[in-house]
């Protein structure tokens, strides 16, 4: 009974210590804010000092306050960069390529529930165990619809090198790595959430054929055309007519960007001044030309989650809870070599950031954590990942320690008896 008591003591022991490390690190315990809250000018100094220490390559970071630029900073290893200069921001092209499906919505042309084969005669997923006529818009959106790529794009060298969508699709041939390629039904549409670049290729489909045009040209004229986004394009030609900033590896070397299929998945470009216009155009008195605040609030309604966290509306991320009934909202950005950009909002204020990066593949994403927890005292859902691994090392240690405790406790208790039984 001792023995029995002593194993459920540990196990306790260990589960309690598990709910305290997880508590830390979800509710930020020992992390400082870099900048008393409410004071714009030193969390801007603070940002550019960690920007200046860590940079590589590029970096371009604006600050939004009710809905208006309030704050910026532009640093460069090579050629200047300002709040004009065009980047690649890899994934979170994902968020205006929503706005885009969501235009469609809006004009009576896609019906978010309807399967996306409604909507797609040029390519349709691979027969398979799963009935695909759950994969819906809104699945799509909210990386729920069951498909398995995972995807992640490395892009192409030329232009000349790019495949299809249809091709691409079927298998991609720049996949990242570790990643199948193919863009298939594996799971139970609706069964969870699972992050799909394939699924916004299949969107990229939808929209040329619904729009009757392609993709980059509608993005152009439904969406950042009323937005006034005059150097924003998912066209890389056009972009190179822009002029690009320069792109920086990790070790400081300039490299072209890569050329993409998956252009609503990975390929748009654009400048802080301009992704700043689309962030503030989603603030609380804004005069949105593209969608309404129904549709903004849909948007950022929770459709997928992780750990029981809500982590997803339809094409953004759910970062944290904005203490005010809603969430920071916004999406990142990783690309080879070490393109990392970041937006976030938080829809009730009108506040937000905008940090477009190239040289470090997590500055942008750092800065941005930063924010929210300034803004909200809550941990960023990529701060939270980035923090896991050591929290996972402390709760081994911490478990390894009772353990431990645990074994010389036994080993008291089996001396002692034997102590008993000799003296007996």
């Amino acid at each position: 009974m001792r023995y029995a008591a002593l194993s459920a003591s540990t196990i306790l022991a260990i589960v309690v210590w598990g709910s305290l490390v997880f508590t830390a690190l979800d509710q930020g315990w020992g992390k400082s804010s870099i900048a008393e809250k409410g004071d714009l000018s030193a969390f801007e100094l603070a940002a550019r000092e960690i920007a200046e220490q860590d940079n590589q390559g590029n970096v371009s970071f604006i600050l939004i306050e009710s809905g208006a630029p309030a704050a910026d900073f532009h640093l460069s290893k090579g050629e200047e960069v300002n709040a004009q200069s065009v980047f690649q921001v890899a994934s979170l092209g994902k968020w205006a390529t929503t706005w885009g499906v969501m235009a469609l919505v809006e004009d009576g042309q896609v019906d978010l529930d309807a399967p996306v084969s409604d909507y797609i005669t040029r390519w349709q997923l691979p027969t398979s165990e799963f009935d695909a006529s759950g994969v819906t818009v809104r699945r799509l959106l909210s990386h729920t619809a069951g498909l398995t790529d995972g995807l992640g794009y490395d892009g192409f060298a030329t232009a000349q090198d790019r495949q299809t969508p249809e091709a691409s699709l079927t298998q991609a041939a720049d996949t990242s790595p570790g990643k199948d390629g193919r863009t298939i039904l594996g799971a139970e549409p609706g069964s969870g959430f699972s992050y799909s670049g394939g699924g916004y290729t299949m969107l990229q489909l939808l929209i040329e054929e619904v729009s009757g045009t392609t993709f980059p040209a509608y993005m152009r004229d439904r969406v950042f055309a009323p937005l006034d986004m005059a150097r924003t394009s998912f066209d890389h030609d056009e972009a190179i007519v822009f002029g690009l900033a320069e792109n920086f590896g990790t070790g400081g070397t300039t490299e072209p960007f890569g050329w993409y299929t998956a252009l609503a998945a990975t390929s748009l470009f654009t400048t802080s001044e301009d992704l700043a216009k689309f962030v503030a155009a989603q603030a609380p008195d804004a005069a949105n030309p593209v969608l309404s605040q129904n549709t903004l609030a849909l948007i950022r309604t929770p459709h997928a989650s992780e750990m029981g966290a809500d982590i997803w509306g339809l094409g953004t991320m759910l970062y944290a809870p904005n203490n005010s009934g809603d969430f920071i909202i916004g999406h990142d950005g990783s690309n080879e070599p070490a393109i990392n950009t970041s937006a976030r909002l938080d829809p009730s204020t009108g506040d937000g950031i905008v940090i477009l990066s190239t040289g470090n593949p997590m500055l942008a994403t750092r800065l941005a954590g930063e924010w929210v927890f300034w803004k909200t005292s809550n941990v960023d859902t990529l701060t939270f990942a980035s923090r896991l691994p050591m929290a996972l090392i402390v709760f081994a240690g911490g478990t390894l320690l009772i353990l431990i405790g645990a074994c010389f406790a036994i080993w008291r208790r089996a001396r002692a008896a034997s102590r008993l039984k000799k003296a007996g």
